[in-house]
């Protein structure tokens, strides 16, 4: 690991696309620097990161990409979220504060300890949640400058059973979960995940779509979908390799890019 590696990249698609597959939490890199404020030993924090990466959904996303007629543009967190969780709320609106998960984490998804409550936030805000936020922000209004619409669509991935952390974890876990956003998710938009992606439930058990602030509740040439994939359908639990699972939700990850794309 290298301490102070790029937080995350932003991959051209075509021009005239106005898509954005946005994947926050595929990776498991932390820098040393802030890997020395976890108290976890490796073992336990090879653990938490099986449990907490959304494993291979940059894959998916890539191959993805490559099937669409028309190029989707991607943004990727290169950081694990255990260094910031780059779609939380950075404040108190965060609800996931409640269980040590904010912006800056300072519970594991089990209940324990991660880092010390005495461990400032500000910095890895400062160093790397603000910087990735105004750069979706601009990769957001690139879209709208380029095509007048930009569609975020949000890749993760969620386990078969329930972690404890998990707010609203009570409800169905289907092989897909669609994440909506009163404002930003046209039903044209959501029709087209139905139809592409097949068996699914709407905003169970992970609701919302991760839109920048800048745009949110304000812009409705903004579009956003959260799209969670069940773990056991592509991979093996937790934290193992893919199967063949990826190609064919990244057939349809494609197939949902190209409905929207036009």
């Amino acid at each position: 690991m290298t301490d102070d590696p790029e937080s995350f990249d932003v991959l051209p698609g075509a021009g005239h696309s106005p898509v954005i597959l946005h994947v926050p939490h595929s990776a498991r890199e932390i820098p040393p620097s802030v890997r020395a404020d976890i108290v976890l030993d490796d073992d336990e924090i090879a653990r938490e990161l099986d449990h907490i990466t959304d494993a291979h959904t940059a894959q998916i996303a890539e191959a993805a990409a490559r099937m669409a007629g028309v190029v989707p543009w991607r943004f990727v967190n290169r950081l694990s979220r255990l260094v910031v969780d780059p779609e939380r709320f950075p404040d108190e609106r965060e609800e996931m504060r409640s269980v040590g998960m904010g912006a800056v984490y300072t519970r594991t998804t089990h209940g324990d300890v991660l880092r010390s409550e005495d461990v400032a936030a500000g910095p890895l805000v400062a160093r790397y949640f603000l910087p990735y936020a105004r750069a979706m922000t601009q990769a957001v209004a690139d879209r709208l400058a380029a095509t007048g619409r930009a569609v975020i669509i949000d890749v993760h991935s969620y386990p078969r059973a329930r972690l404890p952390y998990e707010l609203h974890g009570e409800g169905p876990r289907p092989p897909v979960c669609l994440g909506t956003d009163s404002f930003h998710t046209p039903p044209g938009l959501l029709a087209a995940a139905r139809e592409a992606f097949g068996e699914t439930e709407l905003d169970s058990p992970f609701s919302g779509a991760y839109v920048p602030l800048e745009f949110h509740g304000a812009d409705p040439r903004v579009e956003a979908l959260m799209v969670e994939i069940r773990r056991d359908t592509y991979m093996t639990e937790p934290g193992g390799p893919a199967g063949p699972g990826v190609e064919r939700l990244a057939t349809a990850l494609a197939r949902l890019v190209d409905t929207v794309s036009g």
